[in-house]
């Protein structure tokens, strides 16, 4: 079992800059690849980024390649997203997820959540 804690959302303005943080525990925590979703009010919970157990490989969403950053510290068992030049339809409630099988960019290959940290970038 895989407990995952998402912080560091809030409001931010456009163009701004925010860093998510998911802090996992429990059993192998740190030897998940993990992945970043976003679900918006009233739409499905989108892909946003995901990274190797090893930091090897990382994948991003098109709508936020050259703008976010995925990276983690095993020794801290922490994944964040760091997120620049936000845009209002960045506004969001982020997930932070660890992969078990499946395809990576689809959320049913993902089989624990965090709670999720609401980001909101005002106009």
């Amino acid at each position: 079992q895989v407990q995952l804690v998402e912080s560091g959302g809030g409001l931010v303005q456009a163009g701004g800059s925010l860093r998510l943080s998911c802090a996992a525990s429990g059993r192998a925590s740190s030897s998940y690849p993990m992945g970043w979703f976003r679900q918006a009010a009233g739409k499905e919970r989108e892909f946003v980024a995901r990274i190797a157990w090893s930091s090897s490989s990382t994948n991003y969403a098109e709508s936020v390649t050259g703008r976010f950053s995925i990276s983690r510290d095993n020794a801290k068992n922490t994944v964040y997203l760091q997120m620049n030049s936000l845009k209002p339809e960045d506004t969001a409630v982020y997930y932070c997820a660890a992969y078990v099988s499946g395809s990576w960019y689809r959320r049913e290959s993902y089989g624990y959540w965090g709670q999720g940290t609401q980001v909101t970038v005002s106009s």
